[in-house]
């Protein structure tokens, strides 16, 4: 029987967040990434709601139809409180568990190393936990190719650039970092949310406060900075083979890097891998989240 994905709204942490949902029981808090949408938990949010769960994902800060934030703040650690103050929002209890991929991975990591009463397991995707990236970031140049577009984000340029032709930048990002797979649904679902330039801009504003001149607080510098260390959460990490966005020898790394978490190479899947192989990636996710 499939199950129903109802849309709702809650505010959190001062962003009126729009959310998709299904089931009820734990609060499962699934997190989304660039160029990316919540409906990308299509296929594991059913499956979470089969486990028991309340499966959650919401459109992330700037993207529509959630608001732009008032406060300007896009760094990673902002998502984090944005995470926890949607814990709270939704009414979660210690058995919440949270799901993250691309930008919604290390948003998860921080938000479980900063508050972690809230939160009883974590799962990551596409972007590694750890200090793996980092690592990366400055041995190993084929990676550095592949995150060209990041350094590319931090120039006036790519204001004009990626809207062009109806964002036909976001269709070469997935046809590189998703070879083959046919994604028109999902970029569609993406240009939806990025159309608007003041979206587009709290997007881009995501890489400009990682690696560029974007508004940082400490506060949030603080979750941050937690979030890059061990988690105490049984915690899982799932990397597709053919990932064009992030090398599989990084998730390799992080294997080697980070012993307190689990790791899972998906075969026949890119960057986009609850997409790709939506069976596997539910059996492992579900798996580890109930024990099973």
């Amino acid at each position: 029987m499939s199950r129903a994905i109802a849309t709702s709204t809650v505010s959190a942490n001062g962003v009126d967040f729009t959310y998709l949902e299904c089931g009820s029981g734990p609060l499962a808090l699934c997190l989304h990434g660039f160029p990316d949408s919540a409906h990308s938990w299509r296929h594991l949010l059913p499956a979470l709601a089969d486990a028991g769960y309340r499966a959650v994902a919401p459109f992330t800060r700037g993207y529509a139809p959630t608001s732009v934030p008032a406060d300007g703040f896009f760094q990673t650690g902002a998502l984090s409180a944005d995470v926890n103050a949607l814990h709270a929002a939704l009414g979660g209890g210690p058995d919440a568990v949270l799901i993250g991929h691309d930008w919604g991975a290390p948003t998860v990591y921080g938000a479980a190393a900063s508050e972690p009463a809230r939160w009883s397991r974590v799962v990551g995707m596409a972007v590694p936990p750890g200090g793996a990236m980092n690592v990366a970031f400055v041995t190993n140049l084929e990676q550095i190719k592949r995150s060209w577009y990041m350094f590319f984000f931090q120039h006036p340029l790519a204001d004009m650039v990626v809207p062009a032709n109806d964002l036909a930048f976001i269709d070469m990002l997935w046809a590189d970092w998703s070879p083959g797979f046919p994604a028109a649904t999902d970029i569609a679902n993406v240009k939806d949310c990025l159309r608007d330039p003041a979206n587009l801009a709290a997007a881009l504003g995501y890489y400009r406060a990682t690696l560029g001149t974007g508004a940082r607080h400490p506060d949030y510098d603080a979750i941050q900075a937690a979030g890059s260390g061990p988690l105490t959460q049984p915690t899982l990490y799932l990397h597709g083979r053919n990932d064009g966005c992030i090398g599989a020898e990084v998730a390799e790394s992080a294997r080697a890097m980070c012993d307190w978490a689990r790791v899972e190479i998906v075969e026949e899947a890119g960057h986009f891998l609850q997409l790709e192989q939506p069976a596997r990636v539910n059996d492992l996710v579900v798996g580890f989240l109930t024990g099973a």
